[in-house]
């Protein structure tokens, strides 16, 4: 391989490529997403579900999909499902069946026994206190426990009776027995089982003890052949253990390889953090639109292809760091500006009248659904008499030569209708605002027909009033006011929470969008991307503002 070859790689595909070179596990490629079925998946995951898969695919290797359901206290199958759904959207299919930790537990188990019975492991009666403290600290080696030098026969017996019921929780564990004074206070007889009476949402009630991750983790990729390994940088010192446990059982050699989580300006990845979201009623469930989870980015209407662009762009590193929300709303807008089509609806009304246009007369006006999409079409539109329009497309003086919107005297184009004169306008007699506008059309002046030589600059969108919907809009900003809102030490992340997040208000839409499909994407001129919610019905449509027209990231 060329060296410009080999610098066009990331630091993962490198070691991949030397393997393969080296014909290190006979040159295959084999991943896998491990994710905890405790929560769904957020936009951290994205990271890793995009790099674990594409490395599959790019190698002509597989990708496994095995939920590590180790900890039957927070997993439920709720959860499965909706990983598996997360999965199949961003575009991409697993090896095989999905997989399981809890496939594996009698294997598990018989390897703990192997380790007993190398005088590796021992069963403690300790409690969680008296082990901390036997632990030590950076500068200061731990202490043996009293319970380590326990027999082989007698550590098998109690392991035994552990895994049969007979004990309390959190009465006995079972160490591995390695080096108290160990600079990785992670081998320093680290808990690899510890004893739960949960119902497991798969395996029932059979098993009263469940490996720890450190031990469930690296054996489960060892019995499925994983060769890659691809975990966050927070697991760089379980690395350690994961080679002791693999090399003292003598077993498919895993290698674990660490990169630096995704973590994205004013969201939290942290599903304990966002359970609490839930929970408490901050938001209205994972799925609600202001959250990170990617159930919450589809209802909100951000593509799976535009997340899976902004993961692939942002490259890969071994130092973690904070990726601008801008960015992912980049990619959003890029993927939108081709697939969605265009559409009106008002946010904030203000009736105009065109007085010369004939009472009771509705006519149909084409426009096109998409100019990005030459094969997108054309659809119908109403006119009449009396229309919605923007009230900040209306001023009572212009405020500057370059305003070309609406104005006392001033012409100004319907999209895909006629030209407008600005002739009076109505004011509420107590508060001064105003309540209607008053406009002549100018009948030669239809869109794509216009020969009434009258120039208008700027173009309003608008919709019929006879013929409006009414639709719930749900404006959206920031979930957090400070773009790393769990950085803080001294204060809690939900001191940060943006109680002004949502905003909910009525709008008017033009009918073609009362009967749309919930997940559809549209662009509602003018204003900004919009997604017809999961709830929405054309008895009650329901809109989930997306993200703006207008880009403040530049790549």
């Amino acid at each position: 391989m060329s060296s410009e070859t080999r610098e066009s790689l990331n630091f993962i595909e490198q070691i991949i490529v030397e393997d393969i070179n080296n014909g290190k596990h006979s040159g295959t490629v084999h991943t896998r997403f491990p994710p905890e079925p405790n929560g769904y998946l957020h936009v951290g995951h994205c990271r890793a579900i995009v790099l674990n898969f594409d490395l599959g695919i790019k190698y002509g290797g597989k990708t496994n999909l095995r939920m590590d359901d180790t900890n039957p206290t927070t997993e439920k199958t709720d959860y499965v499902d909706n990983i598996k759904n997360d999965i199949q959207w961003l575009g991409y299919e697993w090896n095989g069946d999905v997989l399981y930790a809890s496939d594996y537990f009698e294997q598990l188990y018989q390897y703990a026994v192997d380790l007993i019975k190398k005088g590796l492991a021992y069963v403690d009666d300790s409690t969680s206190e008296e082990m901390a403290a036997m632990k030590g600290d950076t500068t200061t080696p731990g202490t043996n426990s009293p319970y380590r030098d326990r027999s082989v026969e007698e550590n098998l017996d109690l392991f035994a009776r552990m895994r049969a019921g007979e004990f309390e929780d959190g009465t006995h564990v079972l160490r591995a027995k390695i080096d108290m004074a160990a600079p990785n206070l992670l081998l320093r007889d680290p808990v690899l089982y510890r004893i739960k009476h949960e119902h497991h949402h798969r395996t029932g009630d059979e098993w009263p003890i469940y490996p720890m991750y450190d031990f469930a983790h690296g054996q489960s990729d060892s019995i499925e052949g994983i060769t890659h390994s691809l975990c966050s940088l927070e697991f760089r010192h379980h690395r350690d253990l994961y080679d002791w446990i693999i090399e003292k059982l003598d077993i498919f050699p895993s290698r674990q390889i660490e990169f630096a989580r995704m973590n994205v300006s004013y969201m939290i990845t942290s599903k304990r953090k966002l359970l609490k979201l839930v929970e408490e009623g901050h938001i209205t469930g994972w799925d609600d639109p202001r959250m990170p989870t990617i159930a919450g980015m589809r209802r909100r209407g951000f593509p799976a292809k535009a997340i899976v662009d902004f993961c692939r762009g942002i490259g890969l590193t071994k130092r973690d760091n904070v990726i601008e929300i801008e960015r992912l709303e980049y990619h959003v807008r890029q993927e939108l500006n081709k697939i969605a089509d265009r559409a009106m609806a008002v946010l904030d009304p203000l009736k105009v009248v065109i007085t010369n246009y004939p009472e009771g007369q509705t006519e149909m006006l084409t426009t096109i659904n998409n100019p990005e999409d030459e094969n997108s079409g054309s659809r119908e539109i109403p006119f009449s008499r009396e229309i919605y329009i923007e009230r900040d497309d209306f001023k009572i003086e212009a405020p500057n030569r370059k305003y070309f919107r609406m104005a006392p005297g001033r012409n100004v184009r319907l999209k895909s209708a006629y030209i407008l004169h600005c002739e009076s306008y109505d004011t509420d007699p107590e508060t001064g605002e105003v309540t209607t506008v008053y406009c002549t059309y100018y009948p030669d002046s239809r869109s794509g027909q216009d020969t009434s030589g009258v120039k208008a600059k700027g173009t309003l969108h608008f919709v019929s009033i006879e013929h409006a919907a009414e639709a719930e809009v749900r404006m959206y900003d920031r979930l957090f006011t400070d773009p790393v809102p769990t950085s803080h030490e001294d204060k809690d992340y939900l001191e940060f929470f943006n109680k002004e997040s949502l905003k909910t208000i009525t709008a008017y839409i033009e009918p073609s969008l009362s009967s749309v499909k919930p997940g559809s994407h549209f662009q509602f001129m003018r204003i900004g991307y919009f997604a017809a919610d999961t709830n929405s019905t054309p008895e009650k449509p329901i809109f989930n503002q997306t993200v703006s027209l207008r880009d403040s990231y530049k790549p």
